[in-house]
Parts: C-alpha cells; sequence; structure tokens
C-alpha cells in the first residue's frame, strides 16, 4: 500500500518542477533573432523625397522599370526571442529564425551595430560606384555619383546600386532599359572588380519583391536553392556572379535572344 501511496505522490511533487522548467524554457531568452521581408526601393528613383542615384559630370539618361533593392527586417539586438517565439517563426513562411550573431555582430551595443552596417554601406555604395565607372571605361571621365538611402545599412544592396548607375548613365549600350521596362529585384554585394557576393535572407527577400511589384530576381548564385525554397508565385529567378553576368542575363531577356541563367 505505501508503495502505492508514495509513487504517485513522488510524481505530483515532481511535476511542479518539470513544469517551472518548460516555461522557464518557452520564456527564456534565446540566441536568436527573429525576421521577416522588410522594405524594397527603387533604386532608380527615390527614397523618402530623395533620388536614391545623383550623377554630376556626365549625362544621365531617362529610364523605365524598375531597379528595387530589397531587406529583411530583424528583431532589434536587444530584445530578448523566446522558445515560443522562434516555435511559432519555424513554422511561419514569412518569417525566419537566424541566429543573433549573423544578424548582429556579437558582443556590440545597439550603437556599435549601427555604426557598424552604416560604414558596411558606404563601403557598398563606394565599391558599387567604382564597378559601375569602370564597367562603363568613365573612371577617370571626371564622373561622380552620390548614392542615398535612408534608414538601410549593411552591404547587399552593392548589386542593385551598380546596375542603377549603369542603367542611368548607359542602359543596355543599344538605347534600351536594363530593365527592360520590367520590376526587377534583387540582392547580392558588390566589389570593386564586379563580383557579385552572397548575402543573407533571400528567401524572405523575395517575398519582399513580389509583394512589391517585381517579376524578375537577381541572387547569387550560390543562394540559388535558398531563393528557391520558397519562391512566391510570378517571380523569376537570375542567378547571377558577376556585374557583367548580371548585365548580360538583363540585356538577354530584354530583347528575348540567348540564353538566360536560372536557378
Amino acid at each position: 500500500m505505501l508503495s502505492r501511496l508514495t509513487r504517485p505522490q513522488a510524481l505530483a511533487v515532481c511535476a511542479l518542477p518539470a513544469a517551472a522548467l518548460v516555461a522557464t524554457a518557452v520564456f527564456a531568452p534565446l540566441p536568436f533573432s527573429l525576421a521577416q521581408p522588410g522594405m524594397t526601393a527603387d533604386v532608380l528613383g527615390q527614397n523618402k523625397g530623395t533620388a536614391v542615384i545623383t550623377v554630376s559630370g556626365a549625362p544621365t539618361r531617362r529610364t523605365s522599370g524598375q531597379l528595387r533593392m530589397t531587406t529583411i527586417e530583424a528583431t532589434n539586438p536587444d530584445t530578448h526571442v523566446s522558445l515560443g517565439q522562434v516555435i511559432d517563426a519555424w513554422f511561419a513562411t514569412d518569417r525566419a529564425v537566424m541566429p543573433r550573431d549573423s544578424v548582429y555582430p556579437s558582443g556590440e551595443s545597439t550603437e556599435e551595430i549601427q555604426k557598424h552596417n552604416t560604414e558596411q554601406m558606404k563601403q557598398s555604395q563606394d565599391a558599387a560606384t567604382e564597378a559601375a565607372l569602370d564597367y562603363l571605361h568613365m573612371n577617370d571621365k571626371g564622373v561622380k555619383v552620390t548614392l542615398r538611402l535612408a534608414d538601410v545599412g549593411g552591404p547587399s544592396a552593392g548589386l542593385l546600386f551598380t546596375l542603377g548607375i549603369i542603367d542611368k548613365l548607359h542602359g543596355d549600350g543599344s538605347g534600351g532599359d536594363l530593365t527592360g521596362g520590367r520590376t526587377v529585384a534583387g540582392t547580392g554585394t558588390i566589389a570593386a572588380d564586379g563580383t557579385v557576393g552572397a548575402v543573407g535572407g533571400v528567401a524572405l527577400k523575395t517575398q519582399a519583391a513580389r509583394r512589391d511589384g517585381a517579376t524578375v530576381f537577381l541572387v547569387p548564385k550560390a543562394e540559388c536553392s535558398d531563393a528557391r525554397a520558397q519562391l512566391p508565385k510570378g517571380l523569376r529567378l537570375i542567378p547571377v556572379t558577376t556585374l557583367k553576368g548580371a548585365v548580360n542575363a538583363l540585356t538577354a531577356l530584354r530583347k528575348g535572344t540567348g540564353a538566360v541563367p536560372a536557378c
């Protein structure tokens, strides 16, 4: 009799600490950030009333279509993410769980992170200008390019900045626009030599692009599989590794001649 009474009592007593542990796990802060599709901006147009691309020292073209850089929005670095939030986001198609260190450098304050992201954006803009002018053989022509994009940090708009500069100065080289009148979106870092680098959050960026009207998305080739994972209907992926390859792909798409790369 004693053993039969003691065992349920023991289980009941142990259940209280176990429930407390589960509750703690659900609500305890975890080293993750939650991300979702962010804003997009047409680099050929204006952002908050100011032209994104301004050129002096050379004539510019009137362009049609759009070249939209894409972003993700992540929880602030000082926001605590609980297990419950992680589980909810894990099963959502419009959110993603990312290690906090992959979004924000570990051990840095909010101010330091903002400064770091601003510096990355500035470096990306400088590289985009150099890559575009080098592609057009205009580096020694006294052309000055100013890029302005409010409230966005990091280097992932580099490719779209570069294409925007080329489209405003040169188009596709035969009088046409790089966009072909379409809304083209994309992501990717740019190096001064025109190399396109990988970025994060491409599956969320494709959703942001389609939401804002894009039908074509330029993606670093190494991230094709990530981009295909939850690809919105009506959005065509074009993989790129270099600036020249991106320009050639858009030109082929506009003209309807030649092979257009696909993921």
